[in-house]
């Protein structure tokens, strides 16, 4: 039947325990220390990775803070500028308001006179007038 030799099976026993033994130190505790170590910085990139996106939510609100504030600051200085513009405008047109009717009154008054001067001017020719008038009316 099957001869089985003690010695064969007792050596090919040690040998199989010494090659376990041999991988298991050189080759299947590096390569789990490498997987766990593997995981470990998975972990730790995922942790960062929210750390980050965190960091990146934060940043985002604060810039649309400022974003908004700038808004409001520029809303209040085109304000402040539309106000001061308009004053400055009116007062210009007030002025000018102001000079037209001084520039109206003086020109009526100047306008008086010369009606006055007219009048009178007429008024001191109309004897010469009335003569020629009559001085034509007995020639017809």
């Amino acid at each position: 039947m099957l001869d089985l030799s003690p010695v064969l099976v007792l050596s090919s026993a040690i040998i199989f325990l010494l090659v376990v033994a041999r991988l298991n130190s050189c080759l299947f505790k590096p390569l789990l220390k490498h997987m766990d170590d593997r995981t470990e910085s998975i972990k730790n990139d995922l942790a960062n990775a929210k750390s980050n996106s965190t960091n990146v939510d934060n940043i985002y609100k604060e810039a649309n803070d400022i974003l908004a504030n700038a808004k409001k600051e520029a809303s209040i200085i085109r304000e402040q500028a539309y106000t001061k513009s308009k004053e400055t405008a009116d007062a210009k047109l007030e002025d000018s308001k102001k000079n037209l009717e001084l520039r109206s009154l003086e020109f009526k008054s100047d306008l008086e006179k010369e009606v006055k001067a007219l009048k009178k001017s007429l008024l001191s020719s109309m004897p010469q007038f009335n003569e020629r008038l009559k001085a034509k009316i007995s020639s017809i």
